[in-house]
């Protein structure tokens, strides 16, 4: 038990900052991404016998429970807006435009897990690959046409083209 607590330990010393610095770029707000990277880090413990790849499975874990941090704030957007108050509560000029963010959020989970570990976490298509337990020419494939997907839709919603 020493041993795998020690492990955990050294683990968390390495991973912890990075995990949520990662999260907090995702969801604006340090609290929540310190919320959301130890909550991985407890799932992770629960099933420490079991995993392969902690640190995949820490990141898996994370844009699991980013994409539920989204969902909800989406959800209290929509109740805010039905009882007319959201523009008393925030003042737009202090939010990031969330524009790429929920569309990225919009993505397949089978597309959205790479883009999330590839471009912001910064891992290598081959670590990505590695987690997501797919071939690198399959994850390449899906960052492509999640790319496609994303400029398509920006193509629409934007006055001048994407590039």
């Amino acid at each position: 038990m020493r041993r795998r607590e020690r492990e955990a330990a050294e683990l968390f010393a390495v991973l912890y900052p990075r995990l949520a610095g990662w999260v907090r770029r995702l969801v604006d707000d340090d609290g929540t991404a310190h919320e959301i990277a130890s909550e991985a880090f407890t799932r992770l413990w629960a099933r420490w016998s079991s995993v392969g790849e902690p640190r995949g499975f820490l990141y898996v874990t994370a844009a699991n429970l980013v994409r539920d941090h989204w969902r909800a704030l989406d959800r209290e957007r929509t109740a805010l807006r039905r009882a007319g108050t959201e523009t008393a509560l925030r003042e737009p000029e202090q939010l990031p435009d969330p524009t790429v963010r929920l569309l990225v959020q919009s993505l397949p989970e089978r597309l959205r897990v790479p883009i999330l570990l590839h471009y912001y976490a910064d891992m290598p298509v081959r670590e990505v690959a590695a987690f997501t337990g797919r071939k690198e020419g399959t994850v390449k494939a899906d960052l492509h046409a999640a790319r496609e997907l994303l400029r398509a839709h920006l193509r629409r919603t934007v006055d001048h083209p994407v590039r």
